[in-house]
């Protein structure tokens, strides 16, 4: 049985989520909140873990997604988190100026 972590789960999602919004390296994220980088590694892998589950069975050689659909795929699931993130930015900013306009 593993040892239980020193870290609360809620801190452990925010640093993965600050890995992969901020564009700067897990040793960098790493550093910044005081946990070892190669901690942090396994956290952001368990995360895509869990996020994708068992290998993507598709079309492919052998029923395995090719290369190619492989990086289109991570290409797409970048592109998504870009516009959620987007979305969220634009829904907090419509809030804001709903409220300026209500004074």
């Amino acid at each position: 049985m593993p040892r239980p972590s020193k870290y609360p789960e809620q801190f452990r999602k925010d640093a993965v989520d600050l890995v992969r919004t901020s564009g700067r390296t897990i040793r960098d994220v790493g550093r910044e909140l005081g946990v070892n980088h190669e901690t942090l590694r396994n956290w952001v892998s368990a995360a895509k873990r869990a996020e994708h589950g068992p290998a993507v069975v598709d079309g492919g050689v052998g029923g395995q997604v090719s290369p190619a659909e492989r990086e289109e795929l991570n290409r797409l699931r970048k592109k998504v988190a870009e516009l959620e993130l987007e979305k969220e930015i634009l829904r907090k900013a419509a809030q804001y100026f709903a409220k300026e306009m209500g004074r």
